[in-house]
């Protein structure tokens, strides 16, 4: 099972995935491509079931990254979604095409690889992400909290625009719930 959205009932603060898909919305962010992931698949279903949005699934990151950078140039705004280990994959499709050629991509990431992860290869790519996005001069955040997530989402989408870069918006377990492991 994927984790329950999380939602702050006593401060009356919606869901991290409402706030989020409410924050590409406002920004005019319309293109959705994702490689599915139970973490991220209540935003998924969000913007599915949203007609403002085109929304579908690509067969690895790269080619997702690949559509969103076709659409920016076509005038569309976009985002991808993905999970720790795809990020693992886009390291050279960054620092060959988003960064050179000025593409305001938008990168959702769903933090595994930490608190409680069990595999080995997702806690690697989690210590590498971070450093490689520092490398590449991507402007990136982890959102931990669910009262500063708006604002965040929000200022990132019209930073990445206004300065013509990419940027990665890293969405903590502390955020989202993260994956259930079985015991």
């Amino acid at each position: 099972m994927g984790a329950e959205p999380r939602s702050d009932l006593s401060t009356g603060l919606k869901p991290w995935h409402a706030i989020v898909s409410e924050a590409l919305k406002r920004n005019e962010v319309r293109l959705v491509t994702y490689v599915p992931d139970r973490v991220l698949t209540p935003l998924i279903d969000s913007v599915h079931k949203d007609d403002f949005f085109t929304a579908f699934a690509s067969t690895r990151e790269e080619e997702a990254l690949g559509i969103v950078t076709g659409a920016w140039m076509g005038g569309m705004r976009g985002a991808v979604l993905m999970q720790t280990s795809g990020f693992a994959t886009l390291p050279n499709a960054l620092a060959s095409l988003a960064v050179p050629y000025q593409i305001p991509l938008l990168m959702f990431v769903s933090e595994r690889g930490t608190l409680g992860e069990f595999n080995l290869g997702q806690a690697l790519v989690c210590r590498t992400m971070r450093p490689v996005l520092d490398a590449l001069g991507i402007e990136n955040h982890t959102i931990t909290r669910l009262d500063e997530l708006d604002f965040i989402v929000d200022r990132s989408i019209k930073q990445a625009v206004a300065t013509q870069a990419p940027c990665a918006l890293i969405l903590s377990p502390l955020l989202t719930g993260g994956k259930k492991f079985a015991h």
